[in-house]
């Protein structure tokens, strides 16, 4: 075996690309002592181990090549860790198993990677993979018919979480925002305030049979009354103040809404949207018939009781949809197909769409209208990224109903009562296909069983370390900290620091599975590495190198915590 404990730092923020590095130079070795076949290339993976008593990663690469080389895989391994190049920041390298080649990587890494984090600070696991390539996000897209559900709340922390997560990995993001201005829905929004507007209540008979009953519709009424501008999507709407005129009460109605929703995802820290695309705008420009007569052309209809269908079932559906009924009037999926070729035809190769589980048979009908258009469109395009609902509890009992809204709890009714911070940090704490209960109770509590106060805490700690120094007339001194990490050798110290190491891989595996949550789950466990190392150590103690060495640490833990709840939309506090 070579001696690790000299050659060129490992970047070990990148620490699996430079562990591939190592291990692609030392197949090299191996091919060129003619112990491989020069034409072997395998697709190795590096992944860190689930027990760190076999070390921080393992390797599957002479597994890989075992076959070709017409070898036992451990000797491979061993053939491939003798040619390993020197590196210090790897203590030792063991064979496991079938033949895994173990790393172990030396505390110098680890402190390495502490001073890393205190010299990027906030651009700290940041990083230009997607070098600035062009995509979007579609998400919320709520109609605006009512005030914005809880369901809604998931669907903005994701896709907002989703955006900041591909910013900060480099991509250009443009956040888009798509809602129906006309239709059925729209129609009966008009249709109830024109009644609440005339003075007819909601259980009046004259009240209109699929009207929207919610207390927010008298708000809307009184403000066209009043004659009242509302700003919403860059434009000003100004109220009429005519009853009868529909038409003018239904863009009024609108807007008041969209503005209203705009403050709901304002209070909820959603970062501003770059375009909303309307869905009248597909009718109007004449690209819903458009759409249909180039799936026509393509051959991928037929006519059949006197409606016209599309054969999604040439592209992996259960059924043929009908396109357009027999009353001459399209299906809901075809806008949709139309709307995400404008997606295309804007450039946007790679697209993102957030949308309620409950959408989830839309999508395959979406995705072969798009093959069926022969455009080039990948067959896995767009992405999709789909929540479950959300159940709200307090006291034991479910929350169902807000009087504003007139069948279920808002946003906005769970902002005001438990805060942005925990209200975001639980919408997004779980995986977005699973579903969830949102406790109240737990959200106020502050308990260490309430996550987000747990990680805020961690947080505000190291900051009251900041202060304790301050009232001591006690001075950190940085250099002689980052300096003297070698002082750091308790279990404590060593868990928080492999946990910080952690932290890009992180962002890595949140962008690669469109997973937010892995931000969220990681807080929790960094925040309770920094709080059973405060417990069982103290910072400020008399010598001087250790001193500045633990808070050196501590200051680096306190800026992880910060740059994953900014990814997350929610505040690092530094008093709680």
């Amino acid at each position: 075996m070579p001696d690790y404990n000299s050659g060129r730092p490992v970047e070990i923020s990148r620490v699996k690309d430079q562990l591939r590095h190592l291990v692609l130079r030392a197949i090299a070795q191996v091919q060129a002592e003619g112990l491989l076949p020069q034409d072997a290339h395998p697709a190795f993976v590096i992944e860190r181990t689930r027990n760190r008593e076999h070390g921080d990663f393992a390797c599957n690469a002479a597994m890989l090549m075992a076959k070709p080389a017409r070898r036992n895989p451990r000797e491979v391994a061993h053939a491939i860790a003798a040619a390993l190049p020197q590196s210090a920041e790897i203590s030792k390298v063991e064979i496991a198993g079938p033949g895994f080649i173990n790393f172990f990587l030396s505390p110098t890494a680890y402190h390495e990677e502490v001073r890393r984090v205190l010299a990027a600070a906030q651009e700290y696991g940041r990083n230009d993979s997607g070098a600035q390539r062009k995509m979007q996000i579609e998400f919320v897209s709520a109609n605006p018919t009512g005030p914005l559900h809880v369901g809604h709340g998931r669907a903005a922390a994701v896709g907002d979480c989703l955006a900041r997560l591909f910013t900060a990995t480099g991509w250009h993001v443009a956040r888009e925002f798509y809602y129906n201005d006309a239709g059925a829905q729209i129609t009966n929004l008009a249709l109830s305030v024109q009644a609440r507007c005339r003075n007819i209540e909601p259980d009046d008979p004259r009240w209109p049979a699929d009207g929207y009953r919610g207390d927010y519709i008298k708000d809307v009424a009184q403000s066209f009354l009043a004659g009242e501008s509302v700003h919403a999507d860059g434009h000003d709407v100004r109220a009429n103040g005519n009853v009868d005129d529909l038409d003018a009460i239904r863009r009024f109605a609108v807007a008041w809404l969209r503005h209203e929703q705009d403050e709901d995802l304002r209070a909820f820290g959603v970062l501003p949207f770059d375009i909303f695309f309307l869905e009248s705008s597909l009718y109007t420009d004449g690209l819903v018939n458009q759409t249909a007569h180039e799936l026509v052309a393509h051959g991928h209809t037929y006519e059949k009781d006197g409606a016209l269908w599309l054969k999604t079932t040439d592209f992996g559906d259960d059924k043929d949809r009908v396109m357009r009924k027999s009353d001459g009037s399209y299906t809901y999926f075809l806008p949709d197909i139309a709307y995400h070729v404008t997606k295309w035809q804007r450039g946007y190769r790679r697209a993102i769409t957030e949308l309620g589980a409950d959408h989830h048979s839309t999508l395959t009908r979406v995705k072969a209208g798009l093959q069926a258009l022969d455009m080039g469109i990948p067959t896995d395009w767009p992405e999709y990224v789909l929540h479950q609902m959300v159940t709200v509890m307090r006291g034991g009992e479910e929350v169902k109903i807000s009087k504003r809204a007139g069948g279920y709890v808002t946003l906005r009714d769970l902002i005001d009562t438990v805060g942005r911070d925990a209200t975001r940090y639980f919408l997004i704490a779980r995986k977005s296909d699973s579903q969830m209960v949102f406790d109240i109770d737990l959200a106020l509590s502050q308990s260490n069983d309430n996550p987000v106060y747990y990680i805020q805490y961690a947080h505000a700690r190291v900051c009251s370390v900041q202060r304790q120094l301050a009232e001591r007339g006690i001075a950190w001194n940085r250099d002689n900290g980052q300096a003297k990490l070698a002082l750091l050798t308790s279990e404590h110290e060593s868990a928080v620091m492999v946990e910080l190491a952690r932290y890009p891989e992180i962002i890595e595996a949140a962008v690669a599975n469109l997973e937010p949550q892995l931000i969220a789950q990681y807080l929790r466990e960094l925040a309770n590495g920094l709080h059973t190392w405060y417990h069982a150590q103290q910072f400020i103690v008399d010598d001087a190198d250790l001193r500045d060495a633990r808070i050196a640490l501590a200051m680096a833990t306190r800026q992880v915590i910060a740059n994953g709840l900014d990814l997350l939309g929610v505040s690092a506090p530094e008093k709680m």
